[in-house]
């Protein structure tokens, strides 16, 4: 089975994902080591609302990937000026759930929290984070539609320029914000949101400025917000609608992962908020990979060598196993030293090291699987994959559930749902994909 993709084109598409990944994932490690150093409540509350902020924009995102997959198709059809109407088109969407998310987080983000939060302490921590959080909803949503426009045509090192100063000024202002200092009093929590929202309106202005003076706009027809066009906009949210689910669904099951953890106790959740920002890490060479294989299967699908796509994504599989080994290898010799960026407390340090071995094991396993998978999103079937992530992630809270209700087992064995979230997601996505039902689809 052969693909005229070579490993030099996947790696010039995911490279700086990944660049642009490490930069992202500096604001998690610096948001965590700083909280970490706050308090125990402060870290649990940071992984608890942190994700509920996540789980709110992982609708914008989804939408992000479906309209990434769009333009790639419309990219390798050679339909550039059709790329404009995706984008602008996707305004009209995306301004009025941005609106929405703040609305529905500042009236009732409060009494969510109180009602699902075993510990007081955690849920007005909470409360106090995701108030002032949820302001970057605004910046994000439009930040993904720009991230999937420059996938979909694979000229991704803005999106590594954007990232990096995004993670600059959320790592200039965290300290200061957090801890107080040159005039400023100590904000705590709430100093960690602010810089987060700062720090993503940085980089949807730099990513404007450079779209502005660095894209030629006639060939894309970008900067040409015209009326409503119910045929683009309807195709847009036939195809991103089922990605935007998909995605709110897992980052909701991380979401609920974390409530489940909360009710075996601080500790518990402490734990689990270091050994999720080390995972993190551990995902940044598989979501360049992922997104890589989004982009190239559309666009050789768009190309009309159905007969590739297969290919391409066994190519894209051993280049993210082997970049995910070199993470793995750190985790396992230097468990100690890496738990040390995040929390100076003993206790959580010897807590935490047999839930990074586990972690640290599961990881080639989750690149392989979510290579797979984004290859049937790249494919147009994406009720398909959105069918597959609910089947999983039903799957993997069912085992949470079990283990924290019934087991009551130490942190470490709650984290081996990992495998089973990896096992199912690439198994039933290389079963749909062997089957060839996606060939014809239509984007």
């Amino acid at each position: 089975m052969k693909t005229t993709i070579s490993y030099k084109q996947i790696w010039a598409i995911a490279y700086p994902i990944i660049l642009g990944s490490i930069a992202q994932n500096i604001i998690n490690v610096t948001d965590t080591a700083f909280l970490g150093r706050v308090g125990q409540i402060e870290l649990g509350a940071g992984a608890v609302a942190g994700l509920f902020y996540y789980a709110a924009a992982m609708l914008g995102w989804g939408y992000g990937i479906g309209a990434q997959i769009i333009v790639a198709r419309r990219y390798g059809e050679s339909n550039y000026d059709r790329i404009g109407g995706v984008i602008g088109q996707s305004i009209y969407f995306l301004l009025p759930l941005a609106i929405l998310m703040f609305s529905v987080v500042q009236l009732f983000g409060g009494t969510i929290f109180d009602s699902i939060m075993n510990s007081d302490n955690i849920s007005a921590a909470s409360t106090e984070y995701i108030q002032t959080r949820i302001f970057g909803v605004f910046f994000a949503f439009f930040n993904f539609l720009f991230r999937a426009f420059y996938l979909g045509i694979a000229r991704t090192k803005i999106i590594t320029y954007t990232t990096v100063l995004m993670a600059a000024v959320n790592v200039t202002l965290d300290y200061w914000f957090i801890f107080g200092g040159l005039g400023l009093e100590p904000m705590g929590i709430r100093g960690a949101a602010l810089a987060s929202v700062i720090a993503e309106a940085s980089a949807f202005v730099c990513f404007i400025l450079v779209t502005y003076f660095n894209v030629p706009h006639d060939k894309y027809q970008l900067f040409k917000l015209k009326g409503f066009n119910k045929k683009v906009f309807t195709n847009n949210i036939r195809i991103a609608t089922p990605m935007m689910l998909q995605n709110f669904i897992s980052i909701g099951g991380w979401f609920m992962f974390f409530l489940m953890v909360e009710h075996l106790g601080e500790m518990p959740l402490a734990v689990s908020n270091v050994v999720r920002s080390v995972y993190v890490v551990l995902l940044i060479p598989i979501m360049g990979y992922s997104s890589a294989t989004n982009t190239l299967v559309s666009q050789v699908i768009g190309q009309g060598k159905v007969s590739e796509v297969l290919a391409v994504m066994y190519k894209t599989v051993l280049m993210c196993i082997v970049s995910v080994a070199g993470f793995v290898i750190v985790g396992f010799v230097f468990p100690d030293i890496i738990l040390r960026i995040y929390t100076d407390d003993p206790v959580i340090i010897s807590e935490s090291v047999s839930a990074l071995y586990v972690v640290c094991g599961s990881a080639t396993l989750l690149g392989t699987a979510f290579v797979i998978f984004s290859a049937v999103s790249g494919t147009g079937k994406t009720n398909v994959s959105f069918g597959i992530e609910i089947v999983v992630i039903v799957i993997y809270l069912l085992y949470v559930f079990v283990l924290t209700n019934f087991a009551k087992p130490s942190i470490s064995v709650v984290w081996t749902s990992e495998y089973i979230y990896a096992i199912s997601l690439g198994g039933i996505s290389m079963i749909f994909l062997l089957k060839g039902k996606w060939k014809n689809a239509v984007v």
